[in-house]
């Protein structure tokens, strides 16, 4: 399925520092190029996921250009959320470094706790000035209050994210196809925006939308409320600065 309106930006993507991806950073901005995307954020995993980049990696990110083949590029980290306390796997000094910051749970390193608890913790994290968006909230990782965490994004303006990747037939996320039903729902129903995550793990998958399109017709979900169409629209949702 395609769209009228042309996807700008993919905030969500990986490359080989995260130990499981594919595609240099150089790669990637090069595709996302050709692709037409005019924003590209990439935010290799977080410490506690195996085989990713150490935290050097975060520290030296100044020497990355961010403009590159014409596009607009931001460097951050998918940071995990390890517990039900809303700690995270980078502290504040390298927490400060980062472009964007996304906060997300993973099984491989999450303690998790009741449904109110994973929700408080996630929260939590939405408070951080340094994190903009949470990553596959309805993949079935943590069991999650999702009105609640609608709610929050609303008052925090961290952006829920809706994630191609989670929805592959390959991860065997059996719920998230209802999850993200239910949060595209409440997020109409209150108003509030949310991002599409292609969660690209290869240059290919950039801008790589096509499992959620099906979902986003069956809601009725409006363009205005995605913030993939519009840079400066979703940088001033944000408050992310761009450098150049």
């Amino acid at each position: 399925m395609t769209r009228d309106r042309k996807i700008l930006l993919d905030v969500h993507t990986h490359t080989v520092a995260s130990g499981h991806a594919y595609s240099s950073l150089q790669e990637m901005a090069h595709a996302a190029a050709e692709k037409g995307i005019q924003l590209l954020g990439i935010t290799e995993h977080g410490p506690s996921i195996p085989g990713t980049c150490p935290k050097l990696y975060f520290k030296n990110m100044f020497v990355v250009p961010r403009e590159m083949y014409g596009i607009r590029l931001l460097m951050g980290c998918e940071v995990n959320i390890l517990n039900t306390e809303g700690a995270l796997d980078l502290n504040e000094e390298y927490m400060n470094r980062l472009d964007i910051g996304i906060g997300g749970i993973h099984a491989v390193c999450w303690q998790g706790g009741t449904k109110e608890q994973n929700t408080d913790a996630v929260i939590r994290v939405m408070h951080h000035p340094k994190i903009h968006l949470i990553s596959h909230p309805g993949d079935g990782s943590a069991e999650l209050d999702f009105e609640r965490l609608v709610q929050a994004s609303r008052d925090t303006h961290t952006l829920l994210e809706i994630n191609n990747h989670s929805l592959a037939p390959a991860r065997h996320k059996s719920v998230a196809r209802d999850n993200n039903i239910e949060i595209l729902q409440l997020c109409k129903q209150y108003d509030v925006p949310l991002i599409l995550g292609s969660d690209a793990h290869i240059s290919f998958q950039i801008a790589d939308y096509e499992r959620l399109w099906p979902l986003i017709e069956e809601t009725e979900f409006p363009d205005e409320l995605i913030m993939n169409y519009d840079v400066n629209q979703f940088l001033s949702y944000t408050g992310i600065k761009v450098e150049g």
